[in-house]
């Protein structure tokens, strides 16, 4: 059975980060593992605590995982300060890893701000140039990038400067747009286009994470770069579409990948 690193913050509700990781690797039929760069106080509606475990202890998770269960794939998702990031790149630099997909996350679906400005910097440093795929939102491309975003035409601009100055692929997501959720693949100079329908459901908190870590298993089993995104795109899609609710909260309640048991018979494992 291939196998899969998830090195990224616990969500406490379940429904994005680590949690959402392992369900999504499992899914997926790959053997997930993690690393736990955070703890958080969340839920649907919003993030009221960030407690991050020192940078020497990730350090031996990491170690722990690599010295006995070699992963496949690697997939970075909330880093919130500079150390940590600093020793993620060191110990995947140590121990050569390989098809890592890094997703910047920034801020929560809910608005929660999750990384500090001076730790921005640090990633594009340290982690960017290590992963094979980098997959921001908008305004994450916007950041990275430096451009404003109003346009698949812009997307493809900002997704070709992120790979220029980081040497890797991109996947723009276009679920922050308007009018439809079109994601772009820029990758070794080429754009393609995966096309999407807009699915009114207003439970997508953790979309982002459950996304590349389909990705990264897709990766682990041997699939190439524009295959396991089409899969993984496919995944979350599906997922989306069977619009379980289990919050009862005012915000947005559930995201696909808690549709684990509705979704089930569909994995391919």
């Amino acid at each position: 059975m291939k196998t899969a690193l998830t090195i990224a913050g616990s969500d406490s509700s379940g429904g994005a980060g680590i949690q959402a990781d392992i369900k999504t690797m499992t899914m997926n039929g790959v053997f997930a593992m993690s690393a736990i760069t955070a703890l958080t106080a969340q839920n649907t509606m919003g993030v009221t605590g960030i407690m991050d475990v020192p940078p020497e202890f990730l350090g031996q998770q990491i170690d722990a995982v690599f010295t006995d269960i070699r992963p496949d794939a690697v997939k970075i998702g909330m880093v919130s300060s500079e150390p940590l990031i600093r020793k993620i790149g060191e110990k995947l630099r140590e121990y050569q890893a390989e098809n890592i997909v890094l997703d910047p996350v920034m801020v929560a679906t809910s608005g929660s701000r999750l990384m500090a400005g001076d730790a921005v910097e640090t990633l594009k440093r340290e982690l960017m140039p290590l992963a094979l795929l980098v997959t921001p939102n908008i305004p994450e491309a916007e950041v990275l990038s430096g451009l404003k975003i109003m346009c698949e035409a812009d997307m493809e601009a900002a997704a070709g400067i992120i790979s220029r100055t980081y040497h890797c692929a991109v996947l723009c997501k276009g679920g922050h747009s308007v009018s439809d959720a079109n994601d772009l693949l820029y990758a070794d100079g080429d754009c393609r286009w995966f096309y999407g329908k807009r699915i009114d459901n207003p439970n997508t908190h953790g979309t982002g994470c459950t996304l590349s870590s389909a990705i990264a298993a897709n990766l682990a089993k041997g699939y190439d770069l524009p295959t396991s995104v089409k899969r993984a795109k496919d995944y979350i899609s599906g997922a989306l579409s069977a619009m379980l609710d289990l919050g009862k909260g005012s915000g947005p309640m559930n995201h696909g990948f808690s549709l684990q048991g509705v979704f089930a018979e569909e994995a391919d494992c």
